[in-house]
């Protein structure tokens, strides 16, 4: 009987997965059989009322794929998709990993126990009324092959702009968009197109023509909606006056370099 249970349980949770009650109720596990796999270790309390099977240890990847799983609607977005991607090489290392998801969905408390190595911050800029489905890819992680769901680099940069609001976050900016030379500009029409954030669009576009990329040339700029208007980004900078942004003086005239 043993036997049976525990091949039951490897079935429903695959190692490094993190599930609750509610959801292995789902699966036909009920309480006393959960507290069965808990005394005779077939599962280990991560956190409260969050359970795993005792294994290796835990990676971010796992809690992003168990949040899907969970049905959580959230994706690795902005910077963290960028380096995910291998346009963020040139930023400095941090010492604990700093994962960043994007999303409407509040996140469960448990996230913030499960590890000291990384943490996980949700964000919710709201760039769009309907969410660009088609700005969404996989990556995929582990011996299972589980894909983990990332923004493409178009979307992770418009992630990233909807928070600029100093000047240093203007050199990560502009670090970031120094890797973003094969962008789609199909992609980039889209969302800039059904993006709600003006101030998001006018720094997207302002860092590709710092940038001179010749994608720009083929987006359909007459779809996109810059309202009216300045907007302040950085104290004591510099207006641009086509876009009607401040950004940092040694910018304004595009020799400043990136201090990364």
């Amino acid at each position: 009987m043993e036997n049976v249970k525990r091949t039951k349980l490897q079935g429903l949770v695959t190692e490094g997965l993190l599930v609750n009650r509610a959801w292995l109720k789902g699966k036909g596990v009920d309480r006393p059989l959960v507290d069965y796999y808990l005394r005779t270790g077939a599962l280990e309390a991560v956190a409260r009322g969050v359970y795993r099977r005792p294994g290796p240890d835990l990676k971010w990847q796992h809690v992003v794929y168990s949040l899907q799983k969970l049905g959580y609607n959230v994706h690795v977005g902005g910077q963290t998709a960028l380096e995910l991607q291998g346009l963020a090489h040139n930023l400095p290392m941090q010492g604990i990993r700093r994962v960043l998801l994007y999303g409407e969905d509040k996140l469960p408390g448990w996230i913030r126990q499960v590890s000291n190595a990384f943490t996980l911050e949700l964000k919710r800029p709201r760039l769009f009324y309907t969410f660009p489905e088609q700005a969404i890819t996989t990556q995929l992680f582990g011996h299972w092959d589980w894909p983990i769901r990332l923004a493409k680099p178009e979307l992770a940069i418009l992630e990233f702009l909807a928070g600029v609001k100093k000047a240093v976050d203007f050199d990560v900016a502009d670090t970031l968009m120094g890797g973003a030379s094969n962008l789609r500009p199909q992609l980039v029409t889209q969302l800039l197109t059904e993006c709600r954030n003006v101030l998001a669009k006018r720094l997207f576009l302002w860092f590709a023509e710092r940038h001179q990329y010749s994608w720009l040339n083929k987006v359909e700029l007459g779809k996109v909606d810059l309202g009216s208007g300045k907007r302040m980004v950085v104290k004591n900078g510099t207006l641009d006056k086509k876009y009607e942004i401040t950004v940092p003086k040694g910018m304004a005239d595009g020799s400043q370099q990136s201090v990364f």
